[in-house]
Order: C-alpha cells, then structure tokens, then sequence
C-alpha cells in the first residue's frame, strides 16, 4: 500500500483551507485518511503552516510520499532537512549531536527570517496606512482652503456693496439736516 501525505480541501468556496493529512494513494483527496498531521491556510501573508513536526518526520522516515505541495511546506519547515542529516547519521557520517546542532541552527535562521517577512509586511502595511492618512490630510487642507477663499471672496464681493448701502443714508442724512437748517 503506497502511503502519501497530502492536502485535503475544506472550508468555503474562494477562501480554502486545507488539512495535512497521511493517507492510501488510493483514497479520494477530500476522503478517508489514515492521521491528521496539521493544518495549511493559504490565504494569509506568509502563508500559515501548522503540524506536528515529529509525527511527519516519522511518517516521512517511514517511507510516506509527500504531494509537491506538502513536500515544499516541509521542505520550509525543515523536515526533509532532517530527514538528510538522519540519513547521515544511519550511515555514520556524522554524529547526532553534529546533527541536532545543524538542524537547530538552521531551525533559528529560517524562524528569524520568517519573523523579518512579516515585520517587513507589517511595516509596509503601516507605512501604506500612513500615506494614505497623509494624502487625505492634504486633499482635505486643500477643501479647506478653498472654501476660506470663496468665503473671502464673498466677503470682499458683499463688502463694497455694503460699503455702498451705508454711505448713502449717511449721505442723504446730511443733505436732510442742510436743507433743516438754511
């Protein structure tokens, strides 16, 4: 029986998510399987990746076939990294001490790196938020200031007029008060 570690499809259409499953080659992809390894959710940046390591490392020791998929996700993780410095240790080319520490340094890089990707995106969300408040400012400043001018305009416009409306009785008040007194 050829065993393979797989994905199977659950969740909604467009928004997928998919268990990493240990399964017969000949079982239908959304159909029975022999362990649940993790969970795969494609949809976020990076990617979420969650299994348990030491049972996929078992099962690829035992000789379980990974898809392209899954064997990329453990390539990620380390798994078929581990597997090549096992393989050196069954044939005595390096110690297991020598193994764990390559491993375990190697583990450290790849976690400081994903960590770095999603600072970095973080940070870029950030900074795409931050342009954006800042070119509302500015669209916003610019409404401002033209209303401040069609307001001075107005002012200015309705200014002479009623500079107008108030020297005219002022005008004619005094022609009153001449033909009063003569």
């Amino acid at each position: 029986m050829a065993v393979k570690i797989r994905l199977a499809r659950r969740g909604r259409k467009k928004a997928a998510i998919y268990d990493i499953v240990v399964a017969d080659a000949r079982a239908p992809r959304d159909g029975k399987f022999i362990e649940k390894l993790g969970t795969y959710n494609p949809n976020t940046v990076p990617a979420f990746i969650d299994f348990n390591e030491d049972k996929a490392f078992q099962w690829v020791m035992n000789g379980a076939q990974p898809t392209d998929t899954v064997k990329a996700m453990l390539s990620y993780r380390g798994i078929l990294f581990k597997k090549h410095l096992q393989i050196g240790v069954a044939k005595g080319a390096i110690s297991q001490e020598t193994a764990d520490a390559r491993f375990n340094e190697w583990k450290e890089t790849k976690e400081a790196k994903i960590e770095e990707k999603r600072q970095k995106v973080g940070s870029e969300k950030e900074a795409k938020r931050a342009a954006a408040l800042e070119a509302e400012r500015k669209v916003k400043e610019a409404r401002a200031e033209a209303i401040r001018q069609r307001e001075a305009e107005k002012a200015a416009a309705n200014a002479p007029a009623a500079e107008e409306a108030t020297e005219a009785p002022a005008e004619g008040g005094e022609g009153e008060s001449t033909e009063e007194q003569a």
